[in-house]
């Protein structure tokens, strides 16, 4: 039975305050160990993958959607007014959820589980970062390595971007950068550097054994790899492009290097 709440600074609330705020929700979510979870199918699939509610957040219309969900947590009600004052965003989805974090896997243990690796160096933009596992998961990546200065993959946007993705891929943080990068490839991976270098080759060109148990490497939009990182690589390769167009979104890029990496798998 969902308990409705009619006043914005009931302290119930608390952990959906100022959901714009991405400096205030990175200085609460991480040290209090949650994370948000915004809409329907992205709590149904954050609850499947073993994660467990602390409380949900419900617009008044649709408590019934979700009178199945199986958890222990309290469950609020409001007006989608109030959930828009408390949030600072209208929440179109309706639901929300504050999810307890598990601890993050070492990197050896991801790296012993794959065959397959995404590794982000300095991807700080939430919707990018979401975009990338959505695009992991679907495309038959088996794990991703981020660099320390990479943003949280459980950020309320990453998640929401993800579709909630972010649960199906094993992912950890892979420190000391890049010094680290060395542990990739003694795991038996080929570090396969994304940049559109002038000595990079066409994706397509990369052998059987490059393509074995490859190990992606991506940077940000602004800066792209950084020149250690690069120089850490077995290989610099880029997609090929035409018009002039010198690089592609990383997300966008990451999904066709995947998809490049997988086309032959059934």
């Amino acid at each position: 039975m969902a308990e409705l709440i009619e006043d914005p600074e009931d302290p119930r609330l608390a952990d959906y305050r100022a959901l714009t705020d991405v400096e205030l929700r990175m200085r609460f979510e991480e040290p209090h160990g949650l994370f948000i979870a915004e809409g329907e199918l992205v709590l149904r699939r954050a609850l499947a993958a073993g994660y467990r509610a602390r409380s949900i957040l419900v617009d008044v219309k649709r408590v019934d959607q979700i009178a199945d969900l199986a958890t222990d947590a309290p469950i609020y009600a409001a007006s989608l007014d109030l959930l828009k004052t408390l949030t600072g965003f209208h929440v179109h989805r309706g639901v929300l959820g504050s999810i307890h974090r598990r601890p993050l896997p070492s990197a050896s243990s991801v790296l012993a589980s794959a065959s397959r690796l995404v590794i982000l160096e300095d991807v700080n933009n939430h919707t990018n970062l979401g975009a990338i596992f959505r695009g992991a998961a679907a495309l038959g990546m088996d794990g991703v390595l981020l660099s320390p200065s990479c943003a949280d993959p459980l950020y309320r946007r990453s998640v929401r971007v993800s579709m909630g993705q972010v649960f199906a891929v094993p992912y950890a943080r892979l420190e000391p950068w890049p010094q680290g990068l060395q542990a990739v490839r003694s795991a038996g991976f080929t570090l396969l550097a994304l940049t559109p270098a002038a000595d990079a080759r066409p994706i397509q060109e990369l052998s059987e054994s490059e393509r074995a148990r490859p190990a992606l490497l991506f940077g940000n939009e602004g800066a792209g790899l950084s020149e250690a990182a690069l120089a850490a690589a077995d290989a610099r390769v880029v997609i090929p492009m035409r018009r002039g167009v010198d690089s592609l979104n990383v997300a966008a890029a990451a999904a066709v290097a995947f998809w490049e990496l997988t086309r032959t798998t059934p």
